[in-house]
């Protein structure tokens, strides 16, 4: 029998965590993070990690992996998802995989197109031209060549819109090509897929209110505490939603105000992608993390059952 994994997945602020530790606590099982936020050390007001308490009632595993300016990559995090997955079976304990990332998700549980080596000669070429004429004409070419880009992709990823384009250039062929007839046919586990589920008005109302909330509790000193570190704001995890934005205001270019109104905006665009990208699932059973959580406990303590 393949092993199995509860999987609680969904758009930002939808309350994943929360429900994960609920469910964990409930069947004995351990967390693995999938959010490609939550791996970065000192990025914790902005990404939403799980505070000091509720780590200690539930183990959770993949958060603080490396720092803001060390390589992390959906490779990287299915090795150490693998491995963490094996050591909490063999301890006897249910694993709980929780997170966003789609991309994370499915290399876990169907495999992962790896693709050519990087190409130092065509990576320079790439910052250069980025350099010349902004990120935005580069994913504007990724778009044309690759219009499934588009869900994937954010236009401020620098990394995976040189990697898609470096894919292009020495094959011949889009990403999205190479993924589809890659297949991802592996499927080393027994899945249930969770999909959190809130109407639009619900879900914009919770990202609206957590992103005053992290106002509050400091994202603008997180975000100086990082640049008095030594990290540059040009650096790919402190371009994502909220970090930019502070980042912006700390240089100058923005009023706090403007500030949380784009980081609104942007994390309600973000929830959006995650949404199109989960919508593809049709393994996936969407419930309501509120009304529906007894379901969602049946569901689960169903599918572990011998």
């Amino acid at each position: 029998m393949k092993p199995k994994l509860v999987i609680i997945l969904g758009p930002t602020a939808v309350g994943k965590s929360e429900v994960a530790i609920k469910l964990a606590g409930v069947i004995g099982a351990e967390i693995i993070n999938a959010d490609s936020q939550q791996v970065y050390r000192y990025m914790n007001v902005g990404t939403g990690k799980p505070v000091r308490a509720e780590r200690e009632r539930v183990a959770h595993h993949l958060i603080d992996v490396v720092d803001p300016d060390e390589e992390f990559n959906v490779a990287i995090f299915r090795r150490l998802a693998l491995e963490t997955i094996d050591n909490i079976h063999a301890r006897g304990k249910h694993v709980v995989v929780c997170g966003g990332t789609g991309l994370y998700l499915k290399a876990l549980t169907r495999g992962l197109f790896v693709g050519p080596e990087q190409d130092p000669e065509v990576r320079g070429d790439l910052a250069r031209e980025i350099e010349a004429k902004g990120l935005g004409a580069l994913y504007q070419r990724l778009i044309e060549i690759d219009p499934a880009a588009h869900s994937r992709i954010h236009p401020n990823d620098r990394q995976r819109i040189i990697r898609a384009l470096e894919v292009y250039r020495l094959t011949g062929k889009p990403m999205s090509q190479w993924q589809q007839e890659h297949g991802f046919g592996d499927e080393p586990f027994d899945t249930l897929k969770i999909g959190l589920h809130r109407e639009r008005a619900e879900l914009y109302g919770l990202i609206n209110r957590r992103c005053d909330r992290m106002t509050q509790e400091g994202l603008l000193d997180e975000v100086r505490g990082l640049v008095a570190m030594g990290y540059s704001l040009d650096l790919r995890p402190l371009q994502s939603v909220g970090y930019r934005q502070m980042g912006l205001v700390l240089q100058g270019l923005l009023k706090i105000e403007q500030a949380v109104k784009e980081m609104k905006q942007e994390t309600r665009h973000l929830a959006k992608r995650q949404l199109t990208w989960f919508r593809r699932d049709h393994e996936i059973r969407w419930l309501h993390p509120e009304s529906e959580k007894e379901e969602i406990r049946r569901a689960a303590e169903s599918f572990l059952r011998p």
